[in-house]
């Protein structure tokens, strides 16, 4: 039996629910501008069988290291940024808490092209965002710069 090489990025867009697949080709059509030299890559995965899930299409590499995934939810599509913390200019338009992850919301194709998320893109891949050394060299300075406990001192 021959050896498949799993699911195309092509093969997944043709899964995608009509809704929402002319929301992710902008999605994509937008990093690809920005970034022509990033891997995408498919994630392999299947549709979720909740409406509440996200179902995650693609991602963009730098190196080896993820620094942008584009995934759909029923009604609208997400981009999520790995290490969106350090992408994070405070103005809300990333959304998220969590340690790391930040996402943005898209529920129109034109919404893919606005200027807050270009922006966004362009620091992403500039900065490496998903790379290890970056990452090491902001928690590196993010520990220099926190206050020191009473225990510390």
């Amino acid at each position: 039996m021959p050896k498949s090489d799993g699911i195309t990025v092509s093969e997944q867009l043709k899964r995608v629910p009509p809704a929402t697949r002319p929301i992710v080709q902008a999605a994509r059509r937008s990093v690809k501008a920005l970034a022509p030299d990033a891997k995408e890559v498919a994630y392999q995965s299947q549709p979720p069988r909740s409406k509440s899930a996200m179902w995650k299409l693609v991602r963009y590499t730098v190196g080896d290291e993820s620094v942008v995934g584009i995934g759909t939810f029923a009604t609208y599509a997400t981009m999520f940024f790995t290490r969106g913390r350090m992408l994070d200019d405070g103005s809300g338009f990333l959304e998220g808490s969590g340690k790391d992850a930040r996402f943005v919301r898209l529920r129109d194709p034109k919404e893919a092209a606005q200027p807050a998320l270009t922006r966004i893109l362009r620091r992403a891949f500039a900065a490496g965002t998903g790379s290890q050394a970056q990452a090491t060299r902001s928690s590196s300075k993010a520990r220099s710069q926190r206050p020191r406990s009473a225990a510390a001192r």
